[in-house]
Protein backbone atom coordinates (compact mmCIF):
# COMPACT_ATOMS: atom_id res chain seq x y z
CA UNK A 1 0.00 0.00 0.00
CA UNK A 2 3.13 2.74 0.99
CA UNK A 3 4.19 1.98 -2.99
CA UNK A 4 0.65 2.81 -4.43
CA UNK A 5 0.83 5.91 -2.23
CA UNK A 6 4.23 7.30 -3.73
CA UNK A 7 2.99 6.19 -7.34
CA UNK A 8 -0.33 8.75 -6.84
CA UNK A 9 2.17 10.82 -5.02
CA UNK A 10 4.43 10.79 -8.21
CA UNK A 11 1.87 10.91 -10.82
CA UNK A 12 0.49 14.21 -9.36
CA UNK A 13 3.86 15.67 -9.57
CA UNK A 14 4.16 14.27 -13.37
CA UNK A 15 0.54 15.78 -13.98
CA UNK A 16 1.70 19.59 -12.19
CA UNK A 17 4.81 19.12 -14.44
CA UNK A 18 3.01 18.52 -17.38
CA UNK A 19 0.66 21.94 -16.83
CA UNK A 20 3.64 23.79 -16.23
CA UNK A 21 5.29 22.60 -19.35
CA UNK A 22 2.48 23.34 -21.49
CA UNK A 23 2.09 26.77 -20.46
CA UNK A 24 6.19 27.07 -21.12
CA UNK A 25 5.42 25.49 -24.74
CA UNK A 26 2.56 28.52 -25.24
CA UNK A 27 5.78 31.07 -24.74
CA UNK A 28 8.19 29.19 -27.26
CA UNK A 29 8.71 30.35 -30.19
CA UNK A 30 10.68 28.27 -33.28
CA UNK A 31 11.68 29.23 -37.07
CA UNK A 32 10.67 27.58 -40.05
CA UNK A 33 12.85 27.81 -42.87
CA UNK A 34 12.91 27.22 -47.00
CA UNK A 35 15.35 28.13 -49.50
CA UNK A 36 18.30 28.58 -46.69
CA UNK A 37 16.48 30.99 -45.25
CA UNK A 38 14.71 32.84 -47.82
CA UNK A 39 11.53 32.12 -46.55
CA UNK A 40 10.72 32.26 -42.39
CA UNK A 41 7.84 31.43 -40.42
CA UNK A 42 8.01 32.10 -36.64
CA UNK A 43 5.58 29.87 -34.79
CA UNK A 44 4.45 29.83 -31.28
CA UNK A 45 4.70 26.17 -29.10
CA UNK A 46 0.76 25.79 -30.26
CA UNK A 47 2.07 25.95 -34.01
CA UNK A 48 0.03 29.00 -34.58
CA UNK A 49 2.03 31.80 -37.30
CA UNK A 50 3.25 34.74 -35.42
CA UNK A 51 5.67 36.15 -38.67
CA UNK A 52 6.54 35.28 -41.88
CA UNK A 53 9.39 37.00 -43.54
CA UNK A 54 10.57 36.85 -47.41
CA UNK A 55 13.50 37.87 -48.82
CA UNK A 56 12.72 40.67 -51.36
CA UNK A 57 14.57 38.72 -54.35
CA UNK A 58 11.74 36.50 -54.25
CA UNK A 59 8.50 38.77 -54.46
CA UNK A 60 8.40 38.81 -58.47
CA UNK A 61 5.30 37.88 -59.70
CA UNK A 62 5.80 35.31 -62.16
CA UNK A 63 7.39 33.49 -59.62
CA UNK A 64 4.51 33.40 -57.54
CA UNK A 65 4.03 29.26 -57.18
CA UNK A 66 8.00 28.96 -56.11
CA UNK A 67 7.31 31.29 -53.35
CA UNK A 68 4.43 29.52 -52.51
CA UNK A 69 5.91 26.46 -51.93
CA UNK A 70 8.29 27.31 -50.03
CA UNK A 71 6.07 29.21 -47.77
CA UNK A 72 4.33 25.81 -47.26
CA UNK A 73 8.01 24.07 -46.79
CA UNK A 74 8.71 26.48 -43.75
CA UNK A 75 5.82 26.12 -42.08
CA UNK A 76 6.06 22.37 -42.42
CA UNK A 77 9.42 22.77 -40.84
CA UNK A 78 8.08 25.11 -38.49
CA UNK A 79 5.62 22.78 -37.26
CA UNK A 80 8.61 20.08 -37.07
CA UNK A 81 10.51 21.63 -34.66
CA UNK A 82 7.38 22.82 -32.61
CA UNK A 83 6.60 18.66 -32.48
CA UNK A 84 9.69 18.37 -31.33
CA UNK A 85 10.08 20.93 -29.20
CA UNK A 86 6.98 19.55 -27.35
CA UNK A 87 7.63 16.20 -27.29
CA UNK A 88 10.96 17.50 -25.12
CA UNK A 89 9.31 19.58 -22.54
CA UNK A 90 6.68 16.44 -22.37
CA UNK A 91 9.38 14.30 -21.49
CA UNK A 92 11.46 16.86 -19.26
CA UNK A 93 8.10 17.06 -17.07
CA UNK A 94 7.36 13.35 -17.17
CA UNK A 95 10.48 12.90 -15.31
CA UNK A 96 10.90 9.32 -13.89
CA UNK A 97 7.87 8.16 -14.42
CA UNK A 98 8.54 8.71 -18.44
CA UNK A 99 10.83 5.39 -17.82
CA UNK A 100 8.13 3.70 -16.31
CA UNK A 101 5.88 4.36 -20.00
CA UNK A 102 5.45 1.15 -22.55
CA UNK A 103 7.87 1.83 -25.39
CA UNK A 104 6.44 4.33 -28.53
CA UNK A 105 3.82 5.68 -26.00
CA UNK A 106 4.14 9.80 -26.66
CA UNK A 107 3.79 12.19 -24.74
CA UNK A 108 1.29 14.23 -23.67
CA UNK A 109 -1.51 11.21 -22.94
Amino acid sequence: MKDLKGLMKQAKQMQDNMARAQEKLAEIEVVGESAGGMVAITLNGKGEARKLRIQPDFLVPSEVEVLEDLIVAALNDGRRKVEAAAQQQMADAAGPLADMMPPGMKLPF
